[in-house]
């Protein structure tokens, strides 16, 4: 099915089953135009416009001209943009912008849920973020914490600079000793494991891929 379907002053194409297009001409009738929803819902959820544009997939100035209410886009280009931020095509034009949370900026440290095992804590910040892309990550070792006698392995590259005390890294067939200050950088497809040798507890700001 398809229709022409006017939002303020934008006329949209809109293709799709029954059900979303006259949920959407129902909608339709609202005074907001669609360009200005999508700004405010973007701007709500802490987005720039080239963070929407990489994450739907589109042009920068496709997500431009749309908030300008210049282009009308189609069903699909629409669902296709809201997918980045992500919210449904029919709670787009039902939520009522005020009730839209921003996304997060600070996570206090008793926001930070613990996703550690073996005696090592690993404290993730952003946990709830929308879209997130890296795991940051506040560690913990007590004195004999190990991530155990298995080597990781993992895709990605990971990177840490240690705070406090000492850790024992092993990555491949070379262990390192690092200090307060030091850090590392390595891919993670390398087998790799952290150890804490010393007497005092070692604390470490890393950071890895999803």
């Amino acid at each position: 099915m398809k229709v022409k379907l006017k939002i303020g002053n934008a006329v949209i194409i809109a293709a799709g089953t029954d059900s979303e297009v006259h949920s959407l001409i129902r909608e339709g009738r609202r005074s907001v135009e669609l360009g200005d929803r999508l700004k405010a819902i973007r701007e709500r959820k802490g987005l720039s416009q080239r963070e929407l544009a990489k994450r739907a997939g589109v042009t920068n100035s496709s997500i431009s001209m749309i908030e300008k209410n210049s282009v009308s886009p189609s069903v699909s280009s629409l669902k296709k943009v809201l997918a980045g931020i992500p919210i449904s095509i029919g709670d787009f034009f039902t939520l009522d912008i005020d009730d839209i949370k921003p996304e997060p900026v600070v996570f206090r440290a008793s926001e930070q849920p613990d996703i550690g095992s073996n005696n090592v804590s690993l404290k993730l910040v952003g946990a709830p973020v929308s879209g997130r892309n890296m795991d940051i990550m506040r560690e913990t070792y007590p004195p004999g914490a190990d991530t155990g006698p298995e080597m990781l392995q993992h895709a990605g590259q990971e990177g840490g600079v240690v705070i406090s005390g000492e850790i024992e890294l092993t990555v491949g067939f070379d262990i390192y000793i690092l200090k307060v200050g030091d850090g590392y950088y390595f891919e993670s497809s390398k087998p790799h494991r952290f150890r804490n040798i010393s007497d005092e507890i070692c604390e470490i700001v890393s950071a890895n891929p999803v």
